[in-house]
């Protein structure tokens, strides 16, 4: 496992002064970012390992998704990877007994910390997968909002095979596909193809390999063209109907609605749809003048 150093550094923008985490062995920082236009792309950069999601990898892509979370001009965010693996999931050296259980619980709770922060942030989040995924780097997909792939993507969740069952990426993997797909996926190990993990809801789009780059921009530009505080109470009204009955669902996604029309940019949309015009999004999160 490379150990991994705190260093502050200078961004990818210039003036823009990030906090990054390196990888001693190469110096390379372990994630990328930009931002332009209101898409932040956050990009694994540790191919010589895989793409592994270690301590120091998550805690900079948590670090990634959280900066400046509540910007107005931050609208969605890519997650996409250097080299052809995608995430081969947690680096097993940090999983040995001679790291010790304190160290082990550390690992899962900031991977499960990461995870459900992909789901919690107010923007929406877009998995752009070129290569392999596997236990905790099909989790990672499965946690994000869409997920647009290449015809040459396989996900499979095959801790089984090193004694170590994907319980954790079951969790986003079991709520992502048929339960009978999950447990095929977490018994065996088995890869899945790009088309299958499509078929099964795993992923959102499978597209040729040159055609990702401009396939998942044109999702993340879509959203810009939206009011954020609309995305953010939608987004988040979605993941909170889904783990309730139909019943509550409902009652849930009623409210909501009624909060929806009572935002300015609500009100914005439907003037600008009776006037026959673009809307003007205001992109906070205000209150109609009654």
């Amino acid at each position: 496992m490379a150990v991994c150093l705190l260093r502050r550094v200078v961004g990818v923008f210039p003036g823009r002064v990030r906090t990054r985490l390196y990888s001693q062995s190469n110096q390379e920082p372990l994630t990328l970012t930009q931002q332009n236009n209101g898409i932040r792309r956050i990009i694994l950069n540790n191919p010589q390992k895989r793409n592994a999601l270690s301590l120091s990898m998550l805690e900079s892509l948590r670090e990634n998704i959280l900066s400046d979370i509540d910007s107005d001009d931050l609208r969605v965010i890519i997650i996409s990877a250097k080299g052809p693996v995608f995430s081969s999931g947690h680096d097993l050296k940090e999983l040995t007994s001679a790291q010790g259980r304190e160290h082990h619980n550390r690992v899962f709770h900031t991977c499960a910390e990461v995870m459900t922060l992909i789901q919690d942030v107010p923007v929406p989040v877009i998995a752009m997968v070129n290569g392999v995924a596997t236990a905790a780097g099909c989790q990672l997909v499965s946690s994000c909002d869409v997920a647009v792939v290449t015809e040459k993507s396989t996900f499979a969740t095959p801790g089984v095979n090193v004694g170590l069952f994907c319980s954790t990426p079951a969790v986003a993997i079991g709520r992502a596909v048929p339960r009978k797909v999950a447990m095929e996926m977490l018994l065996t190990g088995s890869p899945i193809s790009a088309h299958d993990a499509l078929l099964h809801g795993l992923v959102s789009k499978v597209v040729p390999e040159q055609r990702l780059e401009e396939e998942t921009l044109a999702i993340a530009q879509r959203v810009c063209q939206s009011s954020r505080p609309v995305v953010a109470l939608g987004k988040a009204t979605f993941h909170r109907q889904m783990a309730q009955g139909r019943d509550a669902a409902y009652a849930t996604a009623s409210r909501v609605m009624v909060d929806n029309l009572a935002l300015r940019d609500g009100q914005e949309g439907i003037r600008a749809f009776f006037e026959k015009r673009k809307p003007v999004w205001s992109h906070k999160a205000e209150k109609a003048h009654e």
